[in-house]
């Protein structure tokens, strides 16, 4: 069930018409659980929020909001990170708690895996402890009945104290009935008083107790956080909620010396640490609660899953069958896309046409024919080879083969002195540096942390897609998806290398073990594919009309003003000279034959000059002037001072590569493939293209990019060591492949 902003809005209407004068009320309603239980799918059903769905923990790494409307309700739904637990040992579990505790939700609804109900039961025991309203979502139960486990819901229900609702989240089932429980346990009166509570064994219970008698004798507190739960985040030791007290309450300190001794005492009886005995009572109350509601099926068959797995895990041809996938993905990007990228060419080109014909000659007309049309067309024309590539990294992740990746790829990671769980932030780099360098707060260390986001930008984003299909495409037509395939297998290997380096340099020291869950096998569905396309192309088409537009825009100005005035005094002598004597010779050609052929030679001559013309015009703007300062430090690579302005241009994003090249090169057209045959004329050769893609893969991705480091980090020495070191390590190989192919004999 998919609401549409229309479709929500007309729901929203009917609803008040049956209701009568009724005023609608909100529900603040919190969405929290596993990753990979399929939260994020049902947060889309219910809000209709274009979101992506992934089948990896930290895919939600920031809250996301929605709304949704039924039968006279404002249902405000917050879509929490995916959690294991509530221990605020991640940013995640962070996120997740902070909302509960501070922003005081009427309903937490739990999504549960249904196939894994004993492992996502965890969390809900921690919302018992949180006193707080809670609906199950019981999901993906279309496979629980298909393996033949039979779960007594309604007596599952009371035993845990609240609602369980039956969903299958990708074909929207279920989501009227978690609705209305949803609206049924806020309106409920008793709500705050929770029945169920799980039991820590009579020891532990009469601690807790002595905890809360001494938490509610400060009233702030009492009010402020649920007693129960304090009491016990106290006797598991919990340093988050030790702060929570200690900024809350004057009676912190008797608090604290009152919790030190009773886990001193439960230790000493246990034998062992109290976290875990708190652990395992939990678990002791899942494993009591299911056992009386579950029912296994006699014979465990093999699964489909299990199945596979034996294949992509395995550990000496699991790597081999990444790397082909990869190599696939790639050469289904360039070849299935030159079919409709021909179309978008086709249609600006008749654009560029059509407008040169309609409006006359003066600034206006350059401005939107060489600077808009000329800029934003050029990148515009590579957006169904960007479509391609992320249908297919979209199908990887939602049929859950991207988690088996992250798995394969561990024992490189350790390796290389990375985290094994480093490879989701850098797997999520190849479609936005930012969102993937925000990722890096599911790492629990500062070190892993501040070590991934520093690579992260190695990793090819999609904005630099253009440019490697422009040039790929251009100077290697025959051999594209490989150089392209090339290109992004060299920036994985850069990003380990590097971090090899830096971990055994800057960031020595021990790194967490890393342990990963690995999903269900899941067709993805339709839908959730269109959802992440649509997501990718939206981000895409709005950089189109925003930065791109703008840069467009600036660098026409750049390259236009200030403008010469007529032609210098030896252009316009040598267009004399060719006027003179093709004219003369034309006159006294008796042959038409002679005068067609003289006259093509003519026109060819002319327009030369005019190339000429328009170089130097050029070298004389403000362009001209800044592409002359950064000369000397690109001409040993090979490169013009037009490629250096383009990367210059580049820090701003990397589509703006293209754009530039397109206002820079294509002098007098559009984008597409006039861009590719101005490049093929000019000096730049298939030697200096490789060594361009390769310096665009390595050197800083953009101003976005280097915010969010700064942002996450929180300093600005790692925001200059980044820019630093990748534009050095960009310079150096950039010039190791020009040289040394020079040296070959290959320029």
């Amino acid at each position: 069930m998919f609401w549409s902003k229309r479709s929500i809005e007309k729901a929203r209407g009917a609803d008040s018409a049956s209701d009568g004068a009724t005023s609608i009320q909100r529900i603040k309603v919190g969405l929290a659980g596993n990753p990979n239980s399929g939260k994020t799918t049902i947060f889309n059903e219910l809000t209709g929020a274009h979101q992506k769905v992934g089948n990896w923990p930290g895919v939600t790494v920031e809250v996301k909001s929605g709304t949704a409307y039924y039968k006279g309700f404002v249902l405000e739904i917050t879509d929490l990170p995916g959690t294991y637990s509530l221990s605020a040992q991640s940013q995640e579990e962070i996120i997740a708690r902070d909302y509960i505790l501070d922003h005081l939700p009427d309903v937490m609804v739990q999504i549960v895996e249904g196939p894994n109900i004993e492992r996502n039961l965890y969390l809900t025991t921690q919302l018992i402890d949180l006193e707080v309203p809670v609906v199950i979502a019981l999901n993906m139960f279309d496979e629980v009945k298909s393996r033949k486990i039979d779960i007594h819901i309604k007596k599952l229900s009371q035993l845990l104290g609240m609602p369980i609702v039956p969903t299958i989240g990708k074909r929207g089932k279920g989501m009227r009935r978690l609705m209305e429980a949803i609206i049924k346990t806020a309106q409920s009166k008793e709500k705050k008083q929770k029945s169920v509570k799980v039991n820590y064994g009579h020891e532990v219970e009469e601690h807790i107790e002595e905890l809360i008698e001494t938490i509610n004798l400060t009233g702030s507190l009492r009010k402020k956080y649920p007693p129960r739960w304090l009491a016990i985040s106290l006797i598991e030791g919990d340093e988050y909620a030790a702060s929570k007290i200690k900024s809350s309450s004057a009676l912190s300190e008797q608090l604290f010396v009152e919790a030190m001794e009773i886990r001193k005492h439960l230790s000493e009886l246990f034998k062992g640490d109290t976290e875990e005995y708190m652990a395992d009572r939990r678990y002791g109350f899942i494993n009591g609660a299911l056992k009386e509601t579950m029912k296994l099926p006699e014979k465990q068959e093999i699964t489909l899953t299990q199945r596979l797995d034996s294949i992509f895990t395995n550990r000496i041809i699991g790597l081999p069958i990444l790397f082909f996938l990869m190599w696939v993905l790639f050469q289904s990007t360039f070849g299935l896309g030159k079919y409709p990228v021909e179309w978008i060419n086709i249609g600006i080109n008749f654009l560029t046409d059509f407008t040169s014909r309609l409006l006359p000659n003066g600034l206006a007309k350059d401005l939107i024919v060489d600077g808009i049309i000329g800029g934003v067309g050029s990148v515009i024309i590579f957006l169904p080879n960007i479509l391609i590539l992320f249908l297919g990294i979209a199908f990887l992740e939602d049929s859950g083969y991207m988690a088996r990746a992250a798995f394969v790829t561990d024992r490189v990671m350790h390796a290389l002195g990375l985290h094994g769980k480093s490879f989701i932030p850098l797997l999520m780099g190849f479609g936005c540096s930012v969102p993937a360098i925000m990722a890096t707060r599911m790492l629990d260390s500062r070190r892993d942390r501040l070590l991934t986001m520093l690579i992260v930008p190695l990793m090819s984003c999609s904005a630099r897609l253009p440019v490697y299909i422009l040039l790929a495409g251009t100077f290697f037509p025959n051999h594209a998806g490989n150089v392209i395939f090339g290109i992004y297998i060299l920036g994985i290997f850069a990003a380990l290398l590097i971090g090899r380096l830096f971990s055994s340099t800057i960031f020595k020291g021990q790194y967490s073990p890393f342990v990963m869950e690995l999903p269900s096998y899941r067709w993805p569905t339709t839908k959730s594919i269109l959802i992440h396309m649509w997501y990718r192309s939206k981000i895409y088409l709005r950089k189109m009309g925003g930065i791109i537009l703008i840069g467009s825009i600036v660098l026409w100005f750049l390259g236009t003003f200030p403008r010469q005035q007529g032609l210098p005094s030896d252009l316009a002598q040598m267009k004399t000279t060719v006027e003179k004597e093709y004219n003369s010779e034309i006159t006294q050609s008796e042959s038409d034959m002679n005068k067609q052929t003289m006259l093509k030679e003519y026109n060819r001559k002319l327009a030369e000059i005019d190339n000429m013309m328009a170089s130097r015009q050029l070298e004389n703007t403000f362009i001209g002037r800044l592409g002359r300062v950064i000369a000397p430090v690109v001409r040993p690579l090979g490169f013009d001072w037009k490629i250096g302005v383009a990367i210059l241009t580049g820090f701003v994003a990397k589509e703006v590569v293209v754009s530039s090249m397109g206002v820079l090169y294509a002098v007098g057209e559009g984008g597409g493939t006039q861009l590719s045959k101005a490049l093929k004329s000019s000096e730049i050769t298939p030697l200096i293209a490789a060594a361009f893609a390769v310096f665009v893969l390595l050197y800083t991705p953009c101003i976005a990019s280097i915010a969010a480091i700064f942002r996450e980090s929180g300093s600005a020495k790692w925001v200059l060591l980044s820019i630093s070191y990748q534009t050095t390590l960009a310079w150096i190989t950039a010039f190791i492949i020009y040289r040394g192919g020079l040296l070959l004999g290959l320029g």
